[in-house]
């Protein structure tokens, strides 16, 4: 029997345990899951059935086309990248003059970038939407640990703080302890924390909070936020209290985990 074809897929896999992740659910939903691994990114274990360079697409188009695929979908961290692992062949150069005439900023490079594969035949789709599953699917505490009313307050201002920063796209995550503590600019999330922690390295109490959130505009068919166990463990060695992302659209890498861990730590996680 010929198998569906809108069922087939292409998961191009970066760093760290998303795509394992990813491809697992997408599996179980039924999808039939070709796996690109970007060399020096992603994991051996994951053992996919393509490994190509970052500036190296144009054969895995080739693979995609002869297989019949024309959905993707991108997860994993890239981190530093090295020249020659984007020293573009013939198809990646033609997206990429496509992705730089276009594109204003982070986020719209991430939106020229789809529009730049769209107009070559793909359709790209967010893995938040085909494999809901690894989110938070409903707002509200997601732990034990309730937040109190000053919680609250740190919680809202965060909020707040995010969307503002992310309308500028500065970046999405902040840490308030009743004062803006630390916002996230180009080095990121995990570096972000590490300067926290370093900075609440002798607070005696617990407070304020970590929050994770969306950026207005943001195209999550590329730009996928995410928290995990580390997430957890770094906002304990904070001293935060708390940790807020937003429903349906924030990945949480191995959620029965990051729950267990933020139980352990007496720390509540609610997500929006």
């Amino acid at each position: 029997m010929k198998k569906n074809t809108d069922k087939k897929i292409a998961l191009f896999a970066g760093a760290l345990s998303l795509p394992f992740f990813t491809r697992d659910a997408l599996r179980k939903n039924g999808w039939d899951v070709y796996v690109v691994g970007l060399k020096n990114f992603y994991d051996p274990a994951l053992k996919p059935d393509l490994v190509i360079r970052l500036g190296g697409a144009g054969r895995a188009a080739r693979e995609c086309r002869k297989r019949g695929i024309h959905k993707l979908v991108f997860v994993g961290a890239l981190g530093h990248v090295n020249l020659s692992d984007i020293r573009p062949d013939f198809w990646s150069l033609g997206v990429l003059f496509s992705v730089l005439k276009h594109q204003r900023g982070y986020d719209s490079m991430a939106v020229a970038f789809n529009k730049a594969l769209e107009k070559r035949g793909y359709e790209i789709l967010a893995a938040q939407d085909i494999a809901p599953e690894l989110t938070f699917e409903k707002s509200g505490i997601q732990t034990r640990v309730k937040p109190t009313r000053a919680d609250m307050a740190d919680l809202e201002r965060a909020i707040d703080v995010s969307h503002t920063i992310g309308t500028q796209d500065i970046g999405a995550s902040v840490v308030v302890d009743k004062q803006v503590v630390a916002v996230e600019a180009a080095e990121g999330t995990a570096r972000m924390l590490e300067r926290v922690v370093e900075m609440r390295r002798n607070k005696r109490k617990s407070s304020g909070v970590f929050a994770k959130m969306t950026k207005p505009g943001q195209d999550l068919r590329i730009d996928i936020p995410a928290i995990g166990v580390d997430t957890v463990r770094a906002v304990a060695a904070a001293h935060l209290r708390g940790i807020v992302v937003n429903a349906k659209t924030c990945f949480v890498i191995d959620k029965p985990a990051v729950i267990a861990e933020a139980n352990k730590h007496k720390i509540f996680i609610k997500s929006v």
